[in-house]
């Protein structure tokens, strides 16, 4: 009988306390990691590898794929579908600004919502902010300025910045080169981008968080689409989960527009690690026995990957465990 493909999962969050080196945190000396360095995991897409030792944000990994594939690096998206995923980067850009205006312009707009402010400080609190963010329209100039998370993944993927002044589709280009010449071997996609990266990037151009998902790979063998992704440094708690769900589902779905019938996910890690904040709650996850992996049915209607919608996406026979919380640790792509 197959293990079953959690266990791989499972067996990497062992890996890490058994073998791991104590690491600091950039920036946040209360927390420190537990790591090792390259790691891999392979999930056969027969099934959707949504861990079950613990319930999953589905529709959370769905509207941040489709925030993806939209090439959009403003949270207004996710904040208008109730996912905040993304909410802390943004309230630590905006932190930066000791503008009395924006204070002014939280108060008079929080004062004519629900949530009327309590705080009188000479900043707004990231709940605020989150609100503030909801009430106004897209085009305001706030959200336009403080909703925005810069370079990040969506935009490498499909407005890839050029030095003559293009911008590159890498997604339409991978997807084009399957449907025409799906044995290359050259079908890879990168959100590293040096010009918009740390110490690198001209002054106010840096990433707000520098792309964990360095690249990714596209392979056809026998009418099976594969994809092997690169992450450079994994957060095996709360983000490894998401991002094999996401990565899965994405392959899924490039394999439907591409004419493919999905392969295997494959996930390779740089730096993996466990937050010291997150050590409890990883060890609660060890003690539960997986069950089998749901079954992710997709629209079959859909052949463009800009036209998918949540309501594209069904899942069967999910049973998880319940939810197990971990504090998000935002330490700025370090």
């Amino acid at each position: 009988m197959k293990k079953n493909q959690e266990y791989q999962y499972l067996n990497l969050l062992k890996d890490i306390f058994k073998n791991g080196v104590d690491k600091p945190v950039f920036n946040n000396p209360g927390v420190y990691i537990r790591s090792v360095f390259g790691r891999q995991l392979r999930f056969d897409l027969s099934s959707f590898p949504l861990l079950t030792t613990k319930k999953v944000f589905l529709r959370g990994i769905i509207h941040e794929l489709l925030w993806f594939l939209k090439g959009d690096s403003n949270i207004k998206y996710l904040i208008d579908a109730n996912v905040h995923i993304w909410d802390e980067w943004a309230y630590k850009n905006l932190l930066r600004s000791r503008s009395k205006d924006i204070v002014a312009l939280a108060r008079r707009t929080l004062s004519n919502s629900s949530e009327k402010s309590k705080n009188s400080s000479d900043t707004i609190s990231q709940d605020e902010f989150i609100t503030l963010l909801k009430a106004l329209p897209i085009g305001h100039p706030f959200v336009k300025k403080y909703g925005d998370l810069g370079n990040v993944y969506g935009v490498q993927w499909r407005r890839w910045k050029t030095s003559d002044g293009r911008a590159i589709d890498q997604l339409a280009w991978a997807i084009n080169e399957l449907k025409t010449t799906p044995y290359r071997k050259s079908i890879v996609v990168s959100a590293w981008n040096p010009e918009f990266i740390y110490e690198m990037a001209s002054p106010g151009k840096s990433m707000a968080l520098p792309p964990c998902h360095t690249l990714f790979q596209f392979n056809v063998n026998n009418g099976r689409l594969s994809l092997q992704l690169y992450q450079r440094s994994a957060d095996s708690f709360l983000g490894v989960p998401f991002n094999i769900a996401s990565y899965a589902l994405f392959t899924m779905m490039v394999a439907q527009v591409a004419g493919f019938k999905p392969g295997e996910f494959v996930h390779t890690f740089g730096d993996v690690h466990i937050y010291s904040n997150h050590f409890a709650a990883a060890k609660e996850q060890l003690k539960r026995k997986p069950r089998k992996f749901p079954t992710m049915k997709i629209n079959p209607a859909v052949k463009k990957i800009d036209d998918f919608q949540l309501e594209d996406f069904k899942l069967e026979g999910y049973d998880p465990y319940p939810s197990i919380k971990g504090e998000v640790t935002v330490v700025g792509g370090f």
